[in-house]
């Protein structure tokens, strides 16, 4: 039981360290470059990993590589970036919250995972919690906003459950290495055919890109796939909850943003969410024993 409550906290990390994405980006990044900014991110983080790896794949695990770089990466944040840009983002980051819902019923068909009373709960409880955080009352709705929102968490999900349910025969680092590299390989013809070179980076700029390459992408991503492979997709996917809840406290913490009474009860409905999530589990680990 304390190995695993480690490797839930070591796990919550990453989504923890995503919630900063939000105030990197806008702080430190030139605007208005999602895909190039997305590929940067990825591309040099995974390069980096593999020469610390000094592993590549082998076999089918070149084109599962490629695959789950899609679905985590390339597919995940192009459609992210879309939905970021069509919908408030309150809005959108509502709608991606359904992720671990959609991941519960994916571990069901993929992994003949138990589908649990608790566990829905906890997703609906976390959507809710998320809602409470960011929507404010003048949110409006763009239909394809909301298609590419819910495409990006489908596609979370199965890279998600797959990565699970593929086992890879390496380590978290190698196996983190080999994503980010496939899927910053993805996006750089997407990023070079839809969007204007990079404007000349300030010493700002630089530290930005290191902090999402190297913090927010290479050292979170290991924690995350690492998490995966000793956790239930379905434990793993409500951390998420909490990236939204970081980047609410820093957005107080260090923008000066005003936190309201509202936005304490979505923290507080998004931490009950994810202790719901793991009690699931922990009911379900117990019931064979109780038989």
């Amino acid at each position: 039981m304390q190995t695993q409550r480690f490797d839930i906290v070591l796990t919550a990390i990453a989504p923890a360290i995503w919630g900063s994405t939000y105030l990197v980006t806008t702080e430190f990044l030139p605007p208005g470059y999602p895909l190039t900014v997305a590929m940067l991110r990825a591309l040099p983080a995974g390069l980096l990993l593999l020469v610390v790896v000094r592993q590549m794949p082998k076999g089918t695990w070149w084109l599962r590589s490629f695959a789950l770089g899609a679905l985590n990466f390339s597919f995940f944040w192009a459609m992210l970036f879309v939905s970021a840009y069509r919908l408030p983002g309150g809005v959108a980051a509502t709608v991606g919250a359904v992720q671990p819902l959609i991941v519960i019923m994916l571990s069901r068909i993929i992994l003949g995972s138990p589908i649990r009373a608790l566990s829905i709960v906890a997703g609906i409880a976390g959507m809710a919690g998320v809602a409470l955080l960011v929507l404010t009352p003048k949110a409006s709705l763009d239909p394809v906003g909301v298609a590419a929102g819910l495409a990006g968490a489908v596609s979370m999900a199965f890279g998600t459950v797959l990565s699970r349910h593929w086992a890879p025969p390496v380590s978290a680092l190698t196996f983190t290495a080999w994503q980010l590299t496939a899927g910053g390989l993805l996006l750089v013809p997407v990023a070079l055919l839809l969007e204007p070179s990079l404007p000349p980076l300030t010493a700002a700029n630089l530290m930005g890109f290191g902090y999402l390459g190297l913090i927010g992408a290479a050292f979170t991503y290991v924690l995350w796939l690492r998490g995966l492979s000793r956790l239930e997709p379905s434990q793993v996917s409500p951390l998420g909850f909490l990236s939204p809840v970081t980047a609410i406290l820093l957005g107080w913490g260090v923008l000066d943003q005003q936190l309201t009474a509202v936005q304490l009860l979505g923290i507080a409905v998004v931490f009950a969410s994810v202790w719901m999530s793991q009690q699931a589990q922990v009911a379900r680990r117990a019931a064979p024993a109780r038989a």
